[in-house]
């Protein structure tokens, strides 16, 4: 068994370490000066030993090889870290899908192309806030609070601006209904997160909402945006991530989100070619 496991393992890994090389070769991927692909593909294995089922089986020995590789190769074309917990793995099925953590969303967004920096912030009744749209962008003109308007219980709205390094912005707002609306598909458990930190779960959803909406504008890989799309987070690690709202309450920005994760195709990984996404078998076993 511990033979079998071995051998699955450097076969996949050494499939998914060819297929970087080959993108990185055709200038398919970009990834960080400072990132080992190396080191992510073994933190990811050393996390899907680990992994299981709603049954409590092994990710390893119920997920098809080619999941297993598809999920590592999104792990490692946006850059992600499985060990400073950027991503996790989900198995659904015979399937294992990589999903992005907050954490994961943040660094990949600020991957991409200029970008400097990413602000969020809540609007509470009181506020003196106005915002304009100018061909069809917004921008906030002004933002005012007061610490007697700072009542957690009286958020009307929450916004997010992703800062470029020409000066350019990228605004994204929504409103308390909206948030209230991505919090109803969660479950009981974050539910009672949302309650006793919203401030930080109403930036968490608004980053990730404009995160996702800035990715798919850009002019950045389709490579990358793709696997950007195949991790949105799921509700699967909810609870994982309400425990991250509690550890780091007041501090660090944390969300949730609230949108179903795309289903990427199985026995199937991504390649560029001709500038587009492209799905390539990698044989029989993956």
């Amino acid at each position: 068994m511990a033979n079998d496991l071995m051998a699955v393992k450097e076969e996949t890994l050494t499939t998914v370490e060819t297929k970087i090389k080959e993108m990185q070769e055709n200038g398919g991927i970009n990834l960080p000066a400072n990132y080992s692909a190396s080191n992510a593909l073994q933190s990811a294995w050393l996390i899907l030993q680990e992994t299981k089922d709603k049954d409590g089986k092994a990710a390893l020995e119920v997920c098809t090889r080619s999941s297993i590789a598809n999920a590592m190769l999104d792990t490692v074309i946006q850059g992600l870290s499985p060990a400073k917990k950027q991503v996790y793995y989900i198995v659904r099925g015979s399937k294992l899908t990589a999903m992005r953590s907050y954490f994961g969303t943040m660094a990949v967004t600020k991957r991409l192309e200029s970008v400097e920096s990413i602000f969020a912030q809540v609007v509470y009744e009181g506020d003196e806030f106005e915002f304009e749209i100018n061909g069809g962008t917004k921008r906030i003109t002004k933002h005012k609070q007061t610490l007697a308007s700072m009542d957690s219980s009286k958020i009307v709205a929450a916004y997010c601006t992703i800062f470029h390094d020409g000066g350019q912005e990228f605004t994204e707002i929504i409103t308390k209904k909206q948030i209230d609306m991505a919090w109803a598909k969660t479950s009981m458990k974050v539910n009672n997160v949302q309650k006793e930190f919203p401030e930080d779960m109403a930036k968490r959803t608004v980053i990730n909402k404009t995160c996702k909406m800035y990715a798919n504008t850009s002019d950045d890989s389709n490579l990358l945006v793709g696997s950007f799309n195949n991790t949105a987070e799921d509700f699967d690690k909810e609870q994982e991530a309400a425990e991250e709202i509690k550890a780091n309450a007041n501090g660090d920005v944390i969300d949730i989100q609230a949108e179903e994760p795309s289903k990427p195709n199985d026995n199937q990984v991504i390649e560029q070619k001709n500038d587009t996404v492209q799905q390539q078998t990698l044989g029989p076993d993956f």
